[in-house]
């Protein structure tokens, strides 16, 4: 198992259930059996992958913990979408969307489901194309490494008008994107420190019209 003393670490600080002890362990021996047909990360970011990766992407239930049915855009590798996934518990009814446009990483992820028995559903498809109804009502969105912060609120524009949250992170360069995006924002937006990356954040967006008590 790669990095042994992190992955304990991590696992006792999420405070998760064997079963899904066991789903992440799947997951990071997947993405090591398929890194070099997918070209899913980089032999780095694989070494750190519990710390940089999974932890990184669990704290985002913390930050809106009522939502039950998630939309991950550019689902990638599956950080943060096929972690959200993961972690819920097994009898909860909450679900992750997943949109990725790469059919190698979209068969990766429809291993990793099968493999772990995950809620989560992966559509095949560009994010400019998919509209708000071609997936059931969700109340979150995330996407992580995927383009500047203004495009992804254009990209994600439709389910944020709606109500829905989104929830960004963002690594060093986010405050620069952020002070240059507010004056011209139509959205409520929080930077969040993110709890395992000192220089990084979560910028979590709302539509200004949103009830807080809906959403945290």
């Amino acid at each position: 198992m790669l990095e042994v003393p992190a992955r304990r670490g991590v696992l006792e600080r999420l405070n998760v259930s064997r079963e899904t002890t066991n789903k992440l362990d799947i997951f990071v021996e997947l993405l090591v059996r398929w890194r070099g047909v997918t070209d899913l990360m980089s032999e780095a970011s694989l070494d750190s992958v519990w710390t940089r990766h999974i932890e990184d992407s669990a704290q985002l239930l913390t930050l809106c913990p009522m939502a039950k049915r998630w939309l991950d855009l550019g689902a990638g590798a599956g950080f943060p979408g096929l972690v959200i996934a993961i972690l819920q518990d097994s009898d909860s009814p909450a679900e992750v969307h997943l949109v990725e446009s790469d059919r190698r990483k979209c068969s990766f992820l429809r291993a990793v489901i099968a493999a772990t028995g995950t809620r989560a559903f992966v559509h095949p498809v560009r994010i400019e194309t998919l509209e708000a109804n071609d997936i059931p009502p969700v109340d979150s969105l995330t996407a992580r490494a995927l383009a500047p912060f203004p495009k992804l609120v254009d990209l994600s524009k439709a389910w944020l008008k709606a109500g829905v949250v989104g929830l960004f992170p963002r690594g060093r360069g986010g405050q620069a994107e952020l002070r240059a995006y507010l004056p011209r924002s139509e959205f409520a937006i929080e930077c969040i420190q993110s709890l395992t990356d000192p220089h990084g954040s979560i910028f979590r967006v709302r539509s200004a019209a949103a009830s807080p008590e809906r959403i945290f």
